[in-house]
């Protein structure tokens, strides 16, 4: 049995679920595959803080995990960007093998760490970054290897998940449903990653560089979060068939372009996609030649991530103790673009809070119409008092900055009330 030595740095949740789960996985992994993980180095940030028993005595030195000869693999997990890349560098720098779950990492700064490691000819294994437990890049990059990607869409944060399934299925508001993941341990007490897309706009990116081999720069991804969804929206979707998720979208638009966006999407409630509930997450795609495929799982958590970590780990030890050079981005530089966020083109629900008036829906419906976007749907509920009312439009495929103008000149009406609330509608296939 070949034993291959690995160096973990950082011990956190993540950290600690790798470590604990290590003994029962490496049994199968020598079964399986001829090789066993052996941990030879840790760091941490403070060696005298109270955690679990570790295997070794840590060291709080990055760099000393890295340079040790008994090293093969180096597996990154403090998060972030700073330090994190550093250790990355480092690492690809002394050809050694990185396995991360830090998808900030890869996301922002991938543009440099990606060439970097082509110019070492040393891998980077990063299943772990999305989707947690579900082997969504190995099944991109293995079995759909030969299929062109028509799209794919994806639920891939669980604390969102779990706010909306919350608000949907309990009746409860936004601020509720929050709290409740909070108490539950979903959410962190700074919410601003998962809450308002930034985590899966992260994932959306690695994803695209995996189907399409082009990372876009994450600061021009459009990213909206959940914080604007309220109960009635969650309530007048359902009336129309539909439910809420936010949704990661990554599709080519023609021959050279791309759109990747997260954003708040009406999804019909007869889709699969739909019953993905609670904090799981799910990824779909088209293939040429596969059709519709779905990938469904525990997204979080350190078991499901440690899951994703120890396959990394049993791939990357199988290619150091065959001398195979592993799997390297040969097409992560490919000339792509991202489309302008304006010349999107799709559906919508719109919701718009107006006075209770005669002749008010028809001058709306101008509106749209003077701009070619059709209304598959209206829904004019009663009883809302003080003399307004929410008027609620399907809106058919239209192009976003044309919806923008139509919105703007409504907004005008002597008779509207507040802004309108727009969200994203996917019918899917």
């Amino acid at each position: 049995m070949n034993k291959i030595g690995i160096g973990v740095i950082g011990c956190g949740t993540v950290g600690s679920g790798l470590i604990r789960n290590l003994p029962k996985a490496n049994a199968l992994i020598g079964e399986r595959l001829g090789v066993q993980l052996e941990i030879k180095s840790i760091a941490v940030r403070n060696s005298a803080k109270n955690r679990d028993p570790l295997p070794i005595t840590p060291v709080e030195d990055w760099k000393k995990v890295i340079s040790d000869p008994a090293v093969q693999i180096v597996v990154e997990l403090v998060g972030g960007t700073q330090d994190a890349f550093l250790i990355a560098e480092a690492t690809l720098k002394a050809k050694k093998p990185l396995v991360t779950a830090n998808k900030a990492l890869l996301a922002e700064r991938g543009q440099e760490l990606f060439p970097l490691a082509q110019k070492s000819a040393t891998p980077i294994y990063f299943e772990a970054s999305v989707a947690g437990g579900i082997p969504v890049l190995k099944g991109l990059r293995e079995g759909l290897v030969a299929n062109q990607l028509l799209g794919l869409h994806g639920i891939i944060n669980g604390t969102s998940n779990y706010i909306l399934s919350r608000m949907a299925e309990a009746g409860s508001d936004f601020a509720t449903a929050l709290q409740q993941a909070k108490d539950l341990g979903y959410a962190e007490a700074d919410d601003k990653l998962d809450v308002d897309g930034i985590d899966a706009a992260h994932k959306a990116a690695i994803l695209c560089l995996l189907a399409y081999g082009f990372l876009p720069k994450f600061s021009e991804i459009p990213v909206e979060g959940i914080r604007k969804i309220e109960s009635q929206d969650v309530g007048f979707a359902r009336q129309l068939g539909y439910v809420i998720k936010l949704l990661a979208m990554i599709r080519p638009v023609g021959s050279d372009q791309i759109e990747v966006r997260v954003a708040p999407t009406l999804l019909p409630a007869r889709h699969p996609m739909a019953s993905v509930h609670g904090a799981f997450n799910a990824v779909g795609l088209i293939g040429n030649l596969s059709g519709p495929v779905q990938f469904t799982g525990r997204g979080a958590g350190p078991d499901a991530t440690s899951s994703a970590l120890l396959a990394d780990l049993a791939e990357a030890a199988k290619n150091v103790s065959d001398r195979s050079p592993g799997p390297l981005l040969q097409n992560a530089a490919r000339k792509a673009r991202l489309i302008s966020p304006s010349d999107s083109v799709g559906r919508f629900y719109v919701r718009i809070e107006v006075e209770d008036r005669p002749g008010v829906l028809a001058q709306v419906a101008g509106i749209f119409g003077a701009e070619k976007i059709g209304i598959s749907s209206v829904l004019q509920p009663e009883g809302h008092g003080a003399g307004s009312v929410p008027l609620i439009f399907l809106l058919e495929s239209a192009l976003l900055s044309s919806l923008h103008r139509a919105v703007a000149s409504i907004a005008k009406l002597p008779n509207t009330r507040a802004p309108a609330t727009i969200l994203r509608v996917e019918d899917l296939t």
